[in-house]
């Protein structure tokens, strides 16, 4: 039989064993938040650390992203301003060109890119804005048709009326071709889907004052 002397150190052992358990659950527990923050930025969202490459636009040096089905090729930006008139309040949009071409060599299938696939990077820890996805043609949604040549396309992004700045960051995100978790039921025929980073281009925009239609 244990005397007191052995209960009480048991009891003391059995403490301090779980204080230690409760300090290391806390310490697994700020790492497993930590790498979810990194996962959930798409690793781009500062550019110490940055996970993906980053690409300088410049005059004379487009820049060319593959990104799963799509090949970007980045030429230029805009900031275009539409001034405050007696009928309408000040307007802004960034807007980037770029070339695209449909490189899916596993469905040769038509298609247009989203518009989650490109991301305005703010910096500052702002969150990401999507695009309003690819104008081809001057129209929204064209079909990007497998094996023809690039087609010459922009995107929009929204951004305040006084917004300026010297150079802008676009995020890349390429889609998967994979299938979903068959142990969950899901059909296991792969298909386009779970973008992830790709790349993040530079571009030094120039301003551009739509002037008033009405005068």
């Amino acid at each position: 039989m244990e005397s007191l002397d052995d209960v009480i150190d048991d009891l003391i052992a059995d403490r301090v064993i779980r204080r230690h358990r409760r300090t290391w659950l806390i310490l697994i527990g700020v790492v497993v938040v930590l790498a979810l923050i990194v996962l959930a930025t798409g690793g781009w969202k500062e550019r110490q650390g940055r996970a993906v490459p980053t690409l300088t636009v410049t005059a004379d040096t487009p820049a060319t992203v593959e990104a799963g089905r799509w090949e970007f090729g980045f030429t230029r930006s805009e900031i275009v301003r539409e001034p405050k008139t007696d009928y309408s309040t000040a307007k802004a949009e960034l807007l980037v060109y770029f070339d695209i071409r449909n490189i899916d060599t596993e469905e040769y299938q038509s298609g247009t890119p989203r518009q989650n696939l490109l991301r305005w990077v703010p910096g500052n820890g702002a969150d990401l804005v999507e695009s309003s996805g690819a104008y081809c043609r001057g129209k929204p949604g064209w079909s990007i048709v497998y094996g023809l040549p690039p087609q010459s396309c922009y995107t929009k992004f929204e951004i305040p009326p006084d917004f300026t700045a010297d150079e802008i960051e676009v995020g890349i995100l390429g889609e998967k071709y994979e299938s979903d978790d068959g142990l969950l039921g899901a059909d296991e025929t792969p298909y386009w889907h779970n973008p992830e980073a790709t790349a993040v281009v530079r571009l030094r925009p120039t301003v551009v004052v739509k002037e008033d239609k009405y005068r």
